[in-house]
C-alpha cells in the first residue's frame, strides 16, 4: 500500500506529464502553422512520450493500492517568436520537470518507500536524455541562425526522430 503523501505528490507528477504532452502538441499545431512538419513531427513524438510517462506512474499508483486522481491541465501557450523560442520553453520546462522529479525521489526517500524510488530511478534516467535532447535542438536552432537554409535543414534533423 502507498502512503497518502507520495500518492498525492504522484497524483500531481502525472498531471505534470500530462501538461507536458499538452504543451507539446500546442508546439506542434505551432510548427504545423509554420510549415515546420519535421519540427511538428519531433513535438508531437515528445508529447505521445509525455503521456507514456504519465501511464507509467498511473500504473504505478493502481499496482500499489493507491487511488487516481486526475486534476485539470492549464492551457498551454500556443504560440512563440520563433522556432528557437519554442525549443529553448521546451528546455527549460524540461529542466522543470527534472527539479519535480527529483522532488519525488527525496520524498520516496524520506518516506522510506523504496517502491516508490525504484520506480523513480527510471525518470531520473529519461530527464538526463530529455534535457539533452531539447537541448541539442536548442543548440541546432542557434547554429542555424534566422536563415531559412539553416531553419529547413534543422526542421529535415528534427523529422528524423524515430519513435
Amino acid at each position: 500500500m502507498i502512503g497518502k503523501r507520495m500518492e498525492e505528490a504522484l497524483n500531481e507528477q502525472i498531471n505534470e506529464e500530462l501538461f507536458s504532452g499538452y504543451l507539446y502538441l500546442s508546439m506542434a499545431a505551432y510548427f504545423h502553422s509554420q510549415g515546420l512538419e519535421g519540427m511538428a513531427r519531433w513535438m508531437e513524438l515528445q508529447a505521445k512520450e509525455e503521456l507514456g510517462h504519465a501511464m507509467r506512474i498511473f500504473r504505478h499508483l493502481v499496482e500499489r493500492g493507491g487511488r487516481v486522481s486526475l486534476k485539470a491541465l492549464k492551457e498551454p501557450q500556443a504560440e512563440w517568436e520563433s522556432p528557437l523560442a519554442a525549443f529553448q520553453a521546451a528546455y527549460q520546462h524540461e529542466r522543470h520537470i527534472t527539479a519535480k522529479i527529483h522532488e519525488l525521489v527525496e520524498l520516496a526517500q524520506g518516506e522510506k518507500d523504496h517502491a516508490a524510488f525504484q520506480m523513480l530511478q527510471w525518470f531520473v534516467a529519461e530527464q538526463v536524455e530529455e534535457e539533452d535532447q531539447t537541448k541539442r535542438a536548442v543548440e541546432l536552432l542557434e547554429r542555424a541562425g534566422p536563415d531559412g537554409r539553416g531553419l529547413l535543414i534543422v526542421d529535415a534533423r528534427l523529422g528524423a526522430r524515430s519513435e
